[in-house]
């Protein structure tokens, strides 16, 4: 199918309208914004959570795990229902249901019952981004789309970027159980804002057979849509899986302060926002091929010196350089995964977001069993250079995602 045609599916509100158009955009970053913090906010609790529930770090990081694992599967049905009910009324349900589902985790008892609450809350939480980038998909012309997703994705890097200090600050001043049900109170307030500015203009839904699985089973037979799949897993298992874990390197090695590392960890997010700021410079200078080298080389440079640095301040720079780093790759390749498919973007993009959770999920549970065998420093150094090689392959298999 053409662009022309593809454009304005399911969007929600009509590509020839661009004042509305651009509202929607910024109120799904707003959305992005919150299931942005709600992801990174467990990171700097993981020492606190164990202690609490007399369990182990690599035991604790199940929350993160099941969070991952949940996002990965829900967002396989989100695509599919946005293409169908549309994108933004898809979010809007979703969200409100985030916010009961986080509250609820203020109730657990143990890791166990905290990490199910995750996994419920991951299951709506996941909608904003990926079906937020099937939108813009639909509305902004090919030519455009590449800093305009990086613009987007500033919302979802903003709430990273605060969610390891609002977990930090939260768990030394209020207790971890109250960051949960004040994060739970700002979905059900996105949810409500998405609703008044948005409903309005929520398309009918589209006649005949709602089958997720068949369209994705149609659209995996396709081999653009295969190579999306398995980078998107390999960009996440080998940074987040490394990344997921500096909260406790950083406990570990250095005692400090939960309120510390949320800070210092905050920095893969600030690193994220230099990435949208610069992202025009850098496609000029660098091009695609260029990006997704450079960003491979400069990811696996920095987890080495955060693995070896003397001292906790020097890795407040190494942060920041990892966020930007990682959205180097993998803004390119969110590119591609508006482009694989533009007949059923929604369920592209939901094929390549569930890809990533995938990745993040396993790289997470693998990196939990590698530190208790051989340490931390070791692991993020391996990590890294995973993620330095991949980038290395995709300088010269980009064309490999052309439909």
């Amino acid at each position: 199918m053409r662009e022309a045609e593809a454009a304005g599916e399911s969007s929600g509100l009509r590509p020839s309208d661009a004042s509305r158009s651009r509202e929607a955009i910024l109120l799904l970053a707003l959305a992005g914004f919150n299931a942005g913090i709600s992801l990174r906010c467990v990171e700097p609790m993981l020492p606190r959570l164990a202690v609490e529930f007399d369990s182990s770090v690599s035991a604790a990081a199940s929350v993160m795990t099941a969070f991952a694992f949940a996002y990965a599967g829900a967002v396989l049905v989100q695509g599919p229902l946005g293409d169908r009910f549309g994108k933004l009324r898809v979010v809007t349900l979703a969200m409100a249901l985030s916010g009961a589902a986080c509250i609820g985790c203020a109730f657990a008892w143990s890791i166990g019952s905290l990490a199910a609450l995750r996994f419920v809350t991951a299951i709506f939480a996941s909608a904003s981004v990926a079906l937020g980038m099937a939108y813009i998909g639909d509305v902004v012309p090919l030519e455009e789309r590449q800093p305009t997703i990086a613009h987007f994705i500033a919302g979802s890097l903003l709430g990273q970027t605060l969610g390891p200090l609002f977990g930090g600050v939260f768990t030394d001043w209020a207790g971890w159980r109250a960051s949960f049900v004040v994060l739970g109170a700002v979905f059900l307030l996105v949810s409500l804002i998405l609703f008044v500015r948005t409903a309005r203009s929520w398309p009918a839904p589209a006649p005949g057979r709602f089958s997720p699985l068949a369209i994705h089973q149609q659209l995996l037979s396709r081999p653009p849509v295969r190579w999306l799949v398995g980078t998107g897993v390999a960009e996440t298992f080998f940074f987040f899986g490394a990344y997921a874990f500096l909260g406790a390197f950083f406990k570990q090695r250095y005692d400090l302060s939960f309120t510390v590392i949320g800070l210092i960890l905050a920095g893969y997010g600030l690193g994220g926002l230099l990435y949208t700021a610069l992202v025009n410079w850098l496609i000029r200078a660098l091009g695609e091929r260029g990006l997704v080298l450079a960003g491979g080389a400069l990811g696996c440079l920095l987890f080495v010196a955060v693995a070896v640095a003397p001292h906790w301040a020097y890795t407040i720079p190494c942060t920041l350089g990892l966020g930007l780093a990682f959205y180097m790759i993998h803004n390119t390749v969110q590119l591609k995964a508006t482009e694989v498919a533009p007949d059923a973007r929604g369920a592209a993009v939901a094929l390549y977001a569930s890809a990533w959770a995938s990745g993040q999920a396993t790289g997470v549970a693998a990196m939990g069993l590698a530190v208790a065998w051989f340490d931390y420093a070791p692991m993020l150094a391996a990590f890294g250079l995973g993620f330095g090689l991949l980038g290395l392959w995709l300088r010269s298999n980009l064309q490999r995602f052309r439909p």
